[in-house]
């Protein structure tokens, strides 16, 4: 268990065991899912802290991923990690080309109508197919689409605000 709490980015969680040997089932945020595997060191969310772990095996199975971690041996001791959220550190993470965000850095940001209106403060963001949708609590929920250039003009994370050019009635 790590006594610190390092900054950390959620990309998973253990849903299931795999077999008699240790392999656990993982549900991936990542896009691919399998794209989880990518990093060799994850940190599992336990009693309030993480604890480092590293990955030895993996491969995608369908919708789930399959991983094998070090110390994890058998069922047995796959069953007791089922429910534990996945997460690697932030500084782990590429970097990205500023018109492509981590979904993490955009939750909390104050979103603004390019006339100077708040609209209110993203909370969740969705995945639809065609653009991705920050959810917007203000006075009143709004679904905007996080479409670069057409609605989002700006996201500046160092001042914590998301700029968009978007209609809707009231």
């Amino acid at each position: 268990m790590t006594s610190e709490s390092p900054q950390t980015v959620e990309l998973g969680r253990i849903v299931g065991v795999f077999g008699i040997q240790g392999w656990i089932k993982v549900f991936s945020y990542t896009e691919p899912r399998e794209a989880i595997l990518d990093y060799r060191s994850w940190l599992l969310g336990v009693d309030g802290g993480w604890r480092q772990v590293d990955v030895e095996a993996g491969r995608r199975q369908g919708k789930s991923v399959l991983a094998k971690l070090d110390a994890c041996e058998n069922r047995d001791q796959a069953e007791a990690l089922v429910g534990l959220d996945i997460a690697v550190r932030r500084d782990a993470l590429p970097g990205l080309d500023g018109q492509r965000f981590y979904w993490t850095d955009l939750v909390g940001l104050e979103v603004c109508h390019t006339d100077g209106r708040r609209l209110g403060v993203v909370g969740q963001m969705l995945e639809t197919g065609a653009h991705d949708v920050m959810l917007v609590e203000g006075d009143i929920q709004r679904l905007i689409p996080f479409a670069m250039g057409a609605v989002v003009q700006e996201v500046d994370l160092d001042s914590g605000t998301i700029r968009v050019d978007w209609e809707w009635d009231e």
